[in-house]
């Protein structure tokens, strides 16, 4: 490393991050519990920093740092400015909630910013080494929160069957990138984009490599034949921790995906869009048929974040340009759907109860109507119902996929006409169990007249977030060119 011309500037937000994170972590150790809210604000108020600055070093191109190793091109800024609203998001739909059930500790938020962290390397990192250290880095956190809540079985169960599923995991990606690093000689994904053609190539061992590192993202994005520990550790969870699992680190795994499959091996799209075909099917029909039967509302969320996994994979594989914009576009609004949706969970939970089940919902018209309204806006949306920015980003999606030629991958061979029916049919599998959630709200009565009680900061915000489906659905464009012009200038850097 040159270290006379080394640029920080593209890594700003993300030192400022690690410093503030590590005073943080110091400063909570002299906080009183009667004054842990001193750690909230400070958390609020990092992730609002880091918003600003990575807003004002914006590059409407690609900047490299620390080797190559480190790019802020407009796909990391734009993903990374959603990750921040997601993450204090999250933090402040919690607050109430870990309040409540003994988490509102420094651990809580310290590890809530160290998961920030490690998606922040995940989305800038041009190379295998810092791509791996960044979802560790997350991945740890994401253990130690699911885990944090000591005495709940559930909890530590879920904890338990996420870290061994995610070791295997990482052992996939670890081993398809050291087959790729041994067909081309190098780890740093433009050199490998660059090195595929060349001759001396071993394509053979490159492909071999490419199953695993697709078997790797696969699990990462909570997709079919990876996806059984997705149900699982939403249920067990603590619920303000999976509202943090949902939401945020999605988008983080689609930029690990654009990162290795359309920069890295984009020139082996005819291979690897083959397998996604396949993931990207299997999800919406497992997901989606597994989600009817589900009575914990945890769990038919999880099920229904399998079939939108299935729904992103669906703009990546097409290949190109246009198909990757939709995605992303996609990848935003699943995590708006998935916070208002969590948001809601938590403004019903109270100390002692959860609400968990579908049941809970029931009759809640009756008891806030405004709440009942902003469920209905997130249910709609998922479902892709207009004139919400669900109905759109499917629509940006299914439109990806027809544009593409005619598909032959041995096991699927045919007009791309045909999977994107194959995706209508899905979605509506998949309105039938959100249309009962609106069902159960409005039609049914309800199980308790407990009042509801919100924090003033939590029902603005919460409000905000529902209504911002609306607004989107009705007016896309903006975000949608915004999307696609992000893409545009990353891909043009490799």
């Amino acid at each position: 490393m040159n270290w006379a011309d080394l640029n920080l500037m593209p890594a700003l937000p993300e030192l400022f991050l690690l410093g503030a994170l590590s005073f943080i972590l110091v400063f909570d150790l002299f906080v009183p519990d009667e004054k842990r809210g001193v750690t909230y604000v400070l958390s609020l108020l990092t992730v609002a920093l880091c918003a600003v600055l990575q807003v004002a070093t914006f590059e409407p191109f690609a900047v490299t740092t620390f080797s190559g190793m480190f790019v802020d091109d407009p796909v990391a800024d734009i993903i990374k400015v959603a990750m921040y609203g997601a993450t204090a998001a999250t933090l402040v739909y919690s607050r109430q909630y870990v309040a409540d059930n003994g988490m509102f500790r420094g651990e809580y938020f310290t590890l809530s910013l160290f998961a920030l962290l490690g998606m922040n390397v995940m989305v800038s990192s041009a190379n295998f080494v810092t791509l791996y250290i960044g979802l560790e880095l997350l991945s740890l956190a994401l253990y130690a929160l699911i885990a944090l809540k000591r005495d709940s079985a559930a909890g530590t169960e879920a904890a338990m069957k996420y870290f061994v599923l995610g070791a295997l995991a990482s052992g996939m990606l670890l081993y398809g990138m050291s087959m790729v690093y041994g067909a081309t000689g190098s780890l740093d994904i433009h050199v490998i984009a660059t090195g595929i053609s060349r001759p001396e190539t071993n394509i053979v061992l490159l492909v071999f490599g490419l199953v695993f590192l697709v078997a790797g993202l696969a699990f990462k994005l909570g997709a079919v034949p990876f996806h059984m520990w997705v149900p699982d550790v939403y249920q067990g969870a603590p619920l303000a921790v999976t509202l943090m699992l949902g939401a945020a680190p999605k988008l983080a795994a689609f930029v690990f995906v654009i990162r290795i499959l359309a920069q890295g091996l984009g020139e082996l799209a005819a291979q690897w869009q083959g397998m996604l075909v396949l993931i990207a099917a299997l999800s919406m029909l497992i997901g989606n048929l597994a989600a009817v039967a589900q009575t914990n509302i945890r769990r038919m969320l999880a099920y229904s974040t399998i079939s939108h996994m299935g729904f992103l994979l669906l703009g990546v594989l097409a290949g190109n340009e246009q198909g990757y914009a939709s995605a992303m576009f996609y990848a935003l609004t699943y995590v708006l759907m998935s916070l208002a949706a969590f948001g809601v969970l938590l403004a019903l939970s109270r100390a002692g109860f959860e609400c968990d089940k579908v049941d809970d919902l029931k009759g809640l018209n009756a008891r806030s109507s405004w709440y009942a309204f902003l469920m209905l806006l997130v249910m709609f949306s998922m479902a892709g119902i207009p004139p919400l920015a669900g109905f759109y980003a499917k629509f940006a999606v299914l439109r990806a996929v027809v544009d593409l030629p005619v598909l032959d991958f041995g096991f699927f061979a045919g007009s791309p006409v045909y999977l994107a029916v194959f995706a209508v049919l899905m979605s509506l599998v998949g309105a039938f169990y959100y249309l009962r959630v609106v069902k159960v709200m409005y039609f049914d009565g309800s199980q308790t007249d407990a009042p509801i009680v919100v924090r003033g900061d939590m029902k603005l915000l919460l409000s905000v977030n529902a209504l911002a489906l609306l607004v989107i659905g009705l007016l896309p464009e903006r975000l949608v060119e915004l999307c696609i012009d992000a893409m545009r200038q990353s891909l043009a850097s490799f």
